[in-house]
């Protein structure tokens, strides 16, 4: 049986009463990923779409719109008018407005729904080195300034700024070798082309399970569920080094009001269940608890925290 509208339950929720609300949602959304399918954050939309569609009555279309670093796809659902599209973001998202001077859209274009996970990125070298340890890393790249390069799937991705950072605060020169998404420089990693590289858990656990990678420290704040005895960067010896890679849910303003708190709740339920959190564990990633002011005070202190780093470090987008 189809389920009533988020709106028609919205009084079972604090809000304000609604005099005979308008039914929302009255047809299909589109959830938006600005970044091409087969990455975490695809997977996390696509974990997300049946459960939110059997909760909406409504079905919940995965559309990806991938280019730009994520801001195609963030402009293309900006431009919704209709209230009925979803938008998935990652750290990418806070990271933008300081690489690219002209963006399709305005922040008061969005509104936040909540926040979604974390994948953590792993700090990782290819079996053949001889490297154990980040201490290992680091005295390799005293040793040989501007000889060691690190890979990245991009020039602003999280993969890209763990690298920079890891360089800035370990006083590091650094090779940065970008590719084109994180598949090719994974390959080139395994092959030995590149040294090093901070890989998400979803692409670079296969590769440690084989032994073709040694992953050296994780680059959150906290240690991981799915490897538990590895250090954080700040544990292994770089004291302040912290990125992580989060994924959360964002809608047009077009969105009615009335609808927004109560979709908030229903993203935090969904994550808050065994079976979607056991899905995304297995994409390597740790639900996040909260909901739209939790996201608003995220997204708020990581824009200003990667906008000074990007100014100091010299970033440019590819």
């Amino acid at each position: 049986m189809r389920r009533r509208s988020l709106l028609a339950l919205a009084g079972a929720l604090p809000l304000p009463a609604l005099a005979q609300p308008r039914p929302w949602p009255d047809r299909p959304l589109r959830l938006i990923v600005p970044f091409p399918p087969g990455g975490a954050i695809d997977a996390m939309a696509r974990i997300l779409a049946g459960p939110m569609a059997e909760a909406l009555g409504q079905p919940v279309v995965v559309e990806n719109r991938p280019g730009a670093g994520g801001t195609t796809g963030t402009g293309t659902a900006a431009q919704v008018t209709d209230g009925h599209a979803l938008l998935m973001v990652s750290l990418a998202h806070a990271v933008n407005p300081a690489l690219y001077p002209r963006l399709p859209y305005a922040e008061a274009d969005l509104v936040p729904v909540g926040p979604v996970a974390v994948v953590p990125n792993i700090l990782v070298v290819q079996a053949s080195r001889p490297w154990r340890s980040v201490a290992d890393l680091v005295a390799e790249a005293r040793r040989r300034p501007g000889a060691l390069t690190y890979a990245s799937a991009g020039s602003g991705t999280s993969i890209h700024l763990a690298g920079a950072l890891f360089a800035d605060l370990a006083g590091l020169a650094l090779d940065h070798v970008p590719y084109r998404g994180s598949a090719p420089a994974v390959t080139d990693l395994v092959a030995g082309r590149v040294d090093a590289m901070f890989d998400s858990i979803t692409s670079a656990a296969p590769h440690i399970a084989s032994g073709r990678l040694v992953a050296l420290a994780v680059t959150t704040s906290r240690r991981i569920t799915a490897f538990p005895d590895l250090p954080t960067m700040a544990e292994a010896g770089v004291p302040g080094f912290a990125v992580d890679p989060w994924f959360a849910m964002l809608a047009p303003r077009a969105l009615p009001p009335p609808a927004r708190a109560p979709l908030s709740a229903l993203l935090a339920r969904l994550l808050a269940e065994p079976a979607i959190a056991d899905r995304l564990a297995r994409i390597g990633a740790e639900p996040m608890a909260g909901d739209a002011g939790t996201l608003a005070g995220l997204l708020a202190e990581e824009t200003a925290r990667w906008a000074v780093f990007i100014r100091r470090a010299g970033i440019q987008p590819e």
